[in-house]
């Protein structure tokens, strides 16, 4: 139906029902039908209108999804109103300068159709200009996973040619791509995932030395001492928990951990604790955090890196993908039960 030369559509969208305590479950999500949205600005915006094409389903999501008066490189989500993440979409309409209509971006969006992305946060917008590669990439091997793998590990990590480096939850959306790096670096890598089509992905499609299954291993510290007899110099975090406090006693001497995520405590009320900080002490080991958000000026310099070994068939990328906003809550959930094999990508649109 339209109104002048105003359209307007129906824009379906996942709502946050009410912030999640404990394991999420697709009943905190609503598949919302009866939304509309008209197809022009507001007269006068700086932002743009776009209609979204894929969406990322990333574990972080999960922490947004409580109630939190702890700062974080991402807004808590708002309940009554559509999920946010990363995306890619294409403009419609642009208030901006720096985008015309036609052109194609990725960055955070909402979990709905269409989306008006206000001047605030347009900053987190990228225009796409390599188009020879799967569009679905810019949520993950060439998004916010990709530039995560890159800046932890190259610029976190600063790893040397013979390193030794440990991945756990290492099939992930941004696992994957650490291993890779580092192989590319010239290291010695393992990674750790939860099933034995995981673990035969890492070997013989991502290049991993060694993987293994880390549910079979009654003993995780014997686990990382038979694959690192001379211990780790660089582990890449996703899990925490007891998984953090066995690579802890692991870790050589000036060992570099960079913490990405810690899957394993979003769902809990009350976070499990590390036991073996002392081993930071006597081996001198750097443990740092680190946010996405704070690497965006490499962008260009990480795409110039990873865009080229991608044609050259030296780095591969497994995507999970789903059709259809419908399907968005249950893809999310499945993160946290590890049903995703590689990146979970969610399509809204073919266009």
């Amino acid at each position: 139906m339209a109104s002048g030369d105003e359209q307007v559509m129906r824009n379906k969208q996942v709502i946050l029902r009410a912030y999640v305590t404990g394991f999420p479950k697709e009943s905190d999500m609503q598949l919302r039908t009866t939304s509309t949205i008209t197809l022009k600005l507001p007269q006068g915006s700086t932002g743009v209108l776009v209609k979204n094409l894929y969406l990322s389903c990333d574990p972080y999501t999960r922490t947004q999804m409580q109630h939190s008066d702890t700062p974080s490189s991402f807004r808590t989500l708002t309940p009554g109103s559509p999920i946010t993440g990363f995306g890619v979409a294409k403009i419609l309409e642009s208030g901006d300068a720096r985008f015309k209509q036609g052109d194609l971006v990725w960055g955070l969006t909402g979990w709905e159709e269409y989306s008006v992305i206000n001047a605030t946060k347009i900053e987190s917008l990228f225009k796409i200009k390599n188009t020879d590669v799967p569009l679905s990439y810019y949520t993950g091997i060439l998004g916010m996973p990709g530039l995560t793998a890159y800046a932890g590990f190259y610029e976190v990590c600063s790893p040397k040619k013979g390193e030794r480096v440990y991945i756990s939850a290492a099939s992930g959306a941004v696992g994957q791509l650490v291993g890779q790096f580092a192989k590319l670096s010239g290291c010695y890598v393992v990674g750790s995932a939860g099933t034995k089509e995981k673990v035969d992905l890492l070997k013989n499609k991502f290049g991993f030395d060694e993987a293994f299954n880390y549910k079979e291993e009654p003993n995780l510290d014997a686990a990382l001492k038979r694959y690192f007899p001379e211990g780790i110099d660089i582990y890449f975090e996703n899990v925490g928990g007891k998984m953090l406090d066995a690579v802890l006693l692991n870790m050589r001497f000036r060992g570099r951990i960079a913490v990405c995520g810690m899957i394993s405590q979003y769902n809990l009320e009350k976070p499990e604790g590390v036991h073996n900080l002392m081993s930071v002490i006597y081996k001198e080991v750097r443990i740092q955090g680190f946010g996405v958000l704070n690497y965006y000026h490499l962008y260009e310099k990480f795409l110039e890196t990873v865009l080229p070994a991608i044609k050259e068939g030296k780095i591969t990328y497994v995507e999970d993908v789903v059709e259809g906003l419908e399907s968005a809550p249950s893809a999310l959930v499945g993160l946290f039960t590890g049903r995703n094999i590689g990146k979970q990508v969610v399509v809204v649109s073919q266009e």
